[in-house]
């Protein structure tokens, strides 16, 4: 055989060369799988809240006030003194002189005594019938028979009916005083009146501090209990008609280290208009919300303190939930992009409740599904990705 016609060697290898070429032409012009940051479906805990800013304020405020015309003696408490009802002298005045008047005022007087002895009489009465009615509804609730609703409720009744009797105490107290230097006797009309607190506790502030003239009804001080406080949130109405009696509270931002627990024992029946601070009008309404941590842990909260509420709507322990940036809209419906092989999946989806920044799944998904999260333009189905979980 001659030499020109042997086989040449590795005449093949131009072709594989080539072929290798053009495979890695094809490879580095395919589009390159998209990063993504992915999260898990999940089944936990999830709530729905409503979140605004509510002050403090004294359940019962008491106003002390002049109970004749005189020269007011300067006042010497000042806003936090400790006051003890019928016994803490407040404040004193000297009558004016007596008048050709006196005794029809007297007559008057003494009218206005007879009556708030009766209506004394009607509030013990109804405090009566509410002790026992609380005596009653105990024992029941020991048996099991009614709910812890039902004691509250009359445990409320029997403090209102307290309240009450204190109340027409005061207003009696303050009759007598004014019948008793009522007269024609100079005498009797020249000595001091003694103005005595009309409820325990400390005096929030005080209007007429210096000595000075004054006439009947002339507000002195006002008494309170700081340890008798609520909150009153003012919520947007639409969310005040989502929130009911009984509701927990989660009391946040009030200057203590923790959180403070409530219960909404109110949302008050009418609404208000109020403008915001952009001038737009807003139908509100107050939501009164009762302080259940113990009293050790917020001591230091006083009147008119802000506070940051908010009212848990609805909650779940196991409810399948997603961060809400994996959701957007696609029409009128939501939707979500799916890592399956690979690949991104457009998968609709039914929500439910929303808080925290996550949204509760009713249909679409299932617990473990991998979801695109911040999708915006730049994924669309079908397109490769690689996940990366934040």
């Amino acid at each position: 055989m001659s030499t020109a016609s042997k086989p040449k060697p590795f005449r093949w290898l131009p072709y594989a060369l080539g072929a290798v070429f053009a495979a890695l032409i094809v490879l580095g012009l395919r589009p390159q799988p998209v990063p993504v940051e992915t999260a898990p479906v999940v089944a936990g805990p999830l709530r729905a809240t409503v979140s605004e800013e509510g002050k403090t304020r004294i359940k019962q405020r008491y106003v002390v006030a002049a109970p004749v015309s005189g020269q007011l003696r300067r006042i010497a408490f000042k806003p936090g003194a400790e006051v003890e009802a019928g016994v803490t002298v407040v404040a004193v005045i000297d009558p004016l002189p007596a008048s050709p008047l006196d005794e029809r005022n007297r007559a008057l007087a003494e009218a206005r005594r007879d009556s708030t002895r009766q209506l004394l009489e009607k509030s013990r009465t109804s405090q009566e019938l509410a002790r026992n009615e609380l005596r009653r509804i105990e024992q029941m609730f020991n048996a099991g028979t009614i709910s812890p609703q039902e004691l509250e409720s009359a445990k409320m009744r029997e403090n209102a009916a307290a309240r009450d009797v204190a109340a027409a105490e005061g207003a009696l107290k303050q009759v007598e005083a004014e019948l008793a230097i009522t007269g024609l006797a100079g005498a009797s009309a020249s000595a001091p009146v003694e103005v005595r607190a009309n409820a325990t506790g400390r005096i929030l502030h005080v209007f007429q501090e210096s000595a000075r003239a004054v006439a009947q009804g002339t507000p002195l001080l006002e008494i309170g209990d700081p340890a008798d406080l609520e909150v009153v949130v003012e919520m947007l109405s639409r969310d005040g008609a989502a929130i009911a009696a009984g509701a927990p509270v989660s009391l946040e931002q009030w200057g203590g280290p923790a959180a403070l627990e409530g219960r909404v024992r109110l949302v008050e029946p009418a609404a208000f208009t109020k403008y915001s601070a952009l001038g737009v009008e807003e139908q509100r309404v107050n939501v009164v919300v009762d302080i259940t941590s113990p009293r050790e842990t917020w001591r230091s909260l006083g009147d008119n303190f802000r506070v940051e509420a908010r009212v848990i709507t609805w909650e779940s322990d196991r409810a399948l939930k997603v961060p809400a940036s994996g959701l957007f809209r696609q029409g009128n419906a939501w939707a979500a992009y799916v890592v399956r092989g690979g690949k991104a999946e457009l998968v609709p989806v039914q929500t439910g409740k929303s808080g925290g920044g996550e949204i509760q799944i009713t249909d679409g998904l299932k617990e473990g599904d991998e979801v695109i999260l911040y999708p915006g333009d730049r994924i669309k189905d079908g397109q490769r990705v690689t996940p990366t979980k934040v």
